[in-house]
């Protein structure tokens, strides 16, 4: 006799339906678990058996053969040891569950020894996914249980132990199914950061306002403790708010990545900023089992990449292609994994290996020629798709002190930002940032006045620029635009577009 049970598994950021197929027959007493499982999986049968005998259970002496299909789907991880546990325990007729329950159902979990159900990864992805299986219920461990529950028109049964799910699956007990509302979750933060907070840096604070209206990439260059982090960590109290479906797809990468923790969703844009010591693969995402890295950790939020030249040259240069394609593609010989990676990149740099080169304050004491090779980790094509470049000086002393100067604050910045989202989302028909414009949006929406043509046009033939960055001009123009409530692109909005590209000239000239 066998028994089929539907279970399901995570690949990349989809989950993809396994077929338990379990079989007890006469012969040499042994346990076999086939179609390409791991080494977690192959080691289940010790923790169900256990769990089994530990829940007083004893099963006939037969040969125990388990089949994953489809057998050519590679599977990984330990959310197979209670669809395997059930399996057996129904083809031994210990439960006696109908067809069209399981026909109906997805059973997932891990086992302990004691027959305890343990947490499991992915519990969101595959919640997100059942109904494309046609299927009505998902029986999971009940600490994943509100983590999958907010995927509606899925009935979802939160176990704490073998012995309850036996006695549910027996009818002996009712569980009630986890509802929860995502308004239920939602918490109102109190800020603790405020740009109120930093002194000066109004150009700094512009720059980071138009940043986050339009999702522009940006640069900051200046001298050490001239605030570059501190604005940095302060973006995401003007960041747009995250949509529904952006909640929903950050959170099954935090999921599937076993990051989601006591965390139901992740309500914030997410705020990544990795040690310049962190590997290709810890960036990028990879691994025997390519898991996320801190670029897809940032989907839909920030990464902070600070001292940008203490990253390897090799390291940086990957970011190329995801900054491009909002996606990262992960090729390896059995398979070929693709996540997702729309992130707006802040980086931040010390002009020299001494810091001060272009200080106002302090005198830089490097050698041109050390300077050189200090910047020449920064490629020109990584440096042209930085929408946003802007040098920082060090504050004086009268700055920090004057009394009756007013800071603007982050609400003060956000009120502008709203109205920009807002034009954005009615232009696009939906939650897209003008930095993601393609070229025949960029005709249709950047109309520019006749002034403004003229200077672009100086200002293409003197920077040099390439098509890329003349379009991440244009980009950032119709986002300042934007800001201003401005129709069309005039001259005030392109002269201050140019400014924020003509530091990559510098560099290069460094």
């Amino acid at each position: 006799m066998n028994t089929k049970i539907y279970s399901a598994t995570t690949i990349g950021v989809n989950a993809y339906q396994v077929e338990v197929e379990v079989d007890l027959s006469f012969g040499l007493i042994n346990f076999f678990i086939v179609g390409l499982p791991d080494t977690a999986i192959k080691e289940s049968k010790f923790r169900i058996l256990t769990a089994l005998k530990n829940c007083g259970i004893t099963l006939p002496e037969k040969k125990i053969v388990v089949n994953l299909a489809p057998a050519d789907l590679k599977k990984e991880g330990t959310l197979f040891d209670l669809p395997v546990a059930i399996g057996i325990l129904q083809t031994s007729n210990h439960l006696k569950i109908d067809s069209n329950f399981l026909n109906d159902t997805l059973i997932i979990g891990e086992l302990s020894l004691n027959g305890e159900i343990k947490s499991i990864k992915g519990a969101l992805a595959i919640a997100y996914d059942a109904k494309k299986f046609n299927k009505k219920r998902i029986i999971l461990p009940k600490q994943n249980a509100k983590e999958a529950a907010l995927i509606e028109d899925i009935e979802i049964i939160g176990v704490e132990n073998l012995t309850e799910l036996i006695a549910y699956l027996k009818k002996e007990i009712n569980i009630t199914p986890t509802v929860q509302s995502i308004e239920e979750l939602k918490t109102t933060t109190h800020e603790l950061v405020d740009f109120s907070q930093v002194k000066g840096q109004e150009q700094a604070k512009r720059a980071l306002q138009i940043s986050a209206a339009g999702s522009h990439n940006i640069l900051f260059i200046g001298s050490p403790g001239s605030g570059k982090t501190m604005l940095a960590k302060r973006l995401p109290t003007i960041m747009p708010k995250m949509s529904f479906d952006e909640i929903i797809q950050t959170s099954k990468i935090y999921s599937i990545s076993g990051k989601l923790l006591n965390k139901s969703l992740i309500f914030e844009r997410p705020f990544r900023s990795p040690h310049h010591t962190i590997s290709q693969a810890g960036l990028i995402g990879g691994g025997s089992y390519p898991q996320p890295g801190e670029v897809s950790l940032a989907h839909h939020g920030i990464l902070f990449l600070d001292e940008l030249t203490e990253f390897k040259r090799a390291t940086l240069e990957v970011l190329r292609q995801p900054l491009e394609n909002k996606n990262v593609c992960i090729a390896r010989a059995q398979q070929s994994l693709e996540f997702p990676a729309d992130f707006l990149l802040i980086a931040a740099l010390n002009p020299c290996p001494c810091g001060y080169y272009g200080d106002k304050k302090k005198a830089c004491i490097c050698h041109s020629t050390l300077i050189a090779k200090y910047l020449e980790k920064l490629s020109g094509p990584l440096l042209d798709r930085i929408d946003i470049q802007i040098h920082i000086q060090s504050i004086d002393y009268d700055t920090i002190h004057d009394k009756k100067s007013q800071n603007v604050s982050s609400a003060d910045l956000y009120s502008a930002i709203s109205r920009a989202v807002e034009t954005q989302k009615n232009r696009f028909n939906g939650a897209k940032f003008n930095s993601s414009m393609n070229t025949d949006e960029i005709d249709k929406y950047c109309q520019l006045t006749e002034n403004a043509q003229t200077i672009i046009k100086r200002a293409f033939e003197k920077l040099n620029l390439s098509m890329r960055g003349y379009h991440k001009i244009l980009k950032v123009a119709r986002t300042i635009a934007d800001l201003s409530g401005s129709e069309n692109i005039d001259t005030a909005h392109i002269q201050e577009a140019i400014m924020y590209r003509s530091l990559d000239k510098n560099l290069e000239k460094q």
